[in-house]
């Protein structure tokens, strides 16, 4: 096992804690009792805590055992849920790392977090529970409630409707299926139009006119999820993709930045008007015409690619311009992190996105929309047993709350404006180790590349803190909301001691 092989490489703490006492600090792994623990959630740890190799003895067992019976190969960590607290993960040998990760961005308000606690403990959660309804022909009675004080309550400004799901591949494929039956409702001259004979008896055949020749355009280094049709916009990595049937669906480039962004303001513009010119071109010319066009506004899977504000309101304008849909895919990018609810606020759109897909921190599912055709003309055509899952409604109202109580989305901007400032600094200090430090005024949601990128986020373990990747060399930060200055310092300390190390 991989997880296995890369713990018996490790060095015991005590020799990083050797390590560690050469270089310039004066506090090591271990917290010291001067810290601050979390203003948000009571009983959080001082600092990290690393007592083992990571894996183990115990989360080797533990992870042996699962082998015989759970595809382990993936594995990053074991954890130990009943003893992680708020910005930190424990395992089952008792390490205690900070969590910059948080199970790949889906962690919003830490673990264990008491209001999340007493939400799930409620009779309503019980209720939704043990009697899940099959939403779309049983729904309850305070559905409607359930989610105007919670998934509604936060709506992208323009949308004031939401079709839930199960996960974000699930909520982008949904978001898919509404697309093109917009499309071919519009083609055939509105809802009232009946279905032909032919379109019915061809679509069961999957044959043209009933199975209709329209695509979906996405951009290269996107992630868009690993259902069916969601890999066919999913571009990022091939180990994706092998082996799956592809529907022929465009995809344009993503601009390719310069940073610092201030030293190639021209070349930033120019790939960008580039990447517009490229959209227009595929919406107007491709062989299988786009009914919508799907972009991250950050690409996170692909290697955390931005992209300029003027960039996004003039994917929109050329959306509008040729009646093709935006589809914002903020699975990994809303709720938060990037010191904005949404991500795409940061944009100033003249007119909202046509559907916002969202997922992970709102620990459920779905896209929102705001114009009633995208209601297809007839039941069942969007539809599922479960359509979503009131329970993780319930859970993801507890998450509003608690951002809203502590105005973490506020709190998130603040550090994120900290966090990114100390990285220039250690950047400059540490050249070529912090390459392409990108993010700037969005939030925690920071990232730079690393030339060795895997062996910096192994030894990042080491000094306490559980990190992550994405495309080929990139390390991305994904905190919690509830992660706080003093949570950066800890993972700064721990940044310049894997580099210097």
């Amino acid at each position: 096992m991989a997880a296995l092989r890369h713990g018996a490489a490790l060095r015991s703490l005590s020799f990083a804690s050797r390590q560690a006492s050469r270089l310039p600090f004066t506090r090591q792994v271990a917290a010291s009792s001067t810290r601050m623990a979390s203003s948000f959630l009571p009983g959080e740890p001082e600092g990290p805590s690393v007592k083992t190799e990571i894996p183990g003895p115990e989360s080797k067992e533990y992870i042996a055992k699962l082998n015989q019976v759970f595809d382990t190969r993936s594995l990053n960590m074991l954890a130990d849920y009943t003893k992680s607290v708020g910005n930190y993960i424990v395992d089952p040998d008792g390490n205690a790392l900070l969590d910059v990760y948080a199970q790949i961005a889906s962690i919003p308000v830490g673990y264990n977090n008491p209001t999340l606690k007493k939400a799930a403990e409620s009779p309503e959660m019980v209720t939704a529970l043990i009697n899940r309804p099959a939403l779309g022909n049983f729904p309850s009675h305070d559905w409607a409630d359930i989610l105007e004080t919670g998934i509604l309550k936060v709506a992208p400004k323009g949308l004031n409707q939401v079709f839930t799901g199960m996960a974000g591949s699930d909520a982008n494929e949904t978001a898919f299926k509404a697309a093109f039956m917009w499309r071919r409702q519009r083609e055939r001259g509105g809802p009232a139009v009946e279905f032909t004979e032919e379109e019915l008896s061809s679509s069961m055949l999957n044959q043209t006119p009933g199975a209709s020749e329209l695509s979906i355009l996405s951009f290269k280094s996107a992630f868009h999820g690993r259902l069916f049709g969601t890999l066919s916009t999913t571009r990022s990595k091939p180990i994706h993709k092998l082996d799956i049937p592809a529907f022929d669906w465009p995809h344009a480039t993503f601009p390719q930045l310069k940073y610092p962004l201030e030293e190639h303001e021209a070349e930033n513009a120019q790939a960008e008007a580039d990447s517009l010119a490229e959209v227009e071109h595929l919406i107007k010319n491709y062989r299988v015409p786009p009914a919508a066009v799907i972009v991250e506004p950050i690409q996170s899977e692909g290697g955390d690619n931005h992209a300029s504000p003027a960039f996004f309101r003039g994917l929109r304008a050329l959306t509008k311009k040729h009646g093709v849909l935006l589809i914002v895919d903020e699975v990994q990018t809303g709720v938060g992190a990037t010191g904005k609810f949404w991500a795409h606020d940061h944009w100033d759109l003249p007119e909202p996105p046509d559907m916002v897909t969202f997922s992970k921190k709102a620990q459920t599912a779905g896209y929102y929309y705001g114009d009633p055709s995208l209601r297809p003309n007839k039941p069942y055509r969007q539809f599922n047993t479960w359509m979503g899952d009131p329970a993780r409604a319930i859970l993801f109202r507890a998450i509003v709350d608690e951002i809203q109580r502590h105005d973490l989305v506020a709190n998130t901007a603040r550090v994120g404006d900290y966090l990114f400032s100390s990285l220039q600094k250690l950047s400059d200090k540490y050249p070529g180790q912090f390459e392409n430090l990108r993010g700037k005024g969005q939030g925690t949601f920071i990232a730079f590349d690393n030339p060795k990128r895997d062996e910096f986020l192994k030894k990042a373990k080491k000094f306490g803190v559980n990190i992550g990747g994405s495309g080929e060399s990139a390390v991305r930060l994904r905190p919690m909301l509830i992660f706080e200055k003093h949570h950066a310092d800890i993972l700064l300390e721990a940044l310049e001691k894997v580099v210097a190390s």
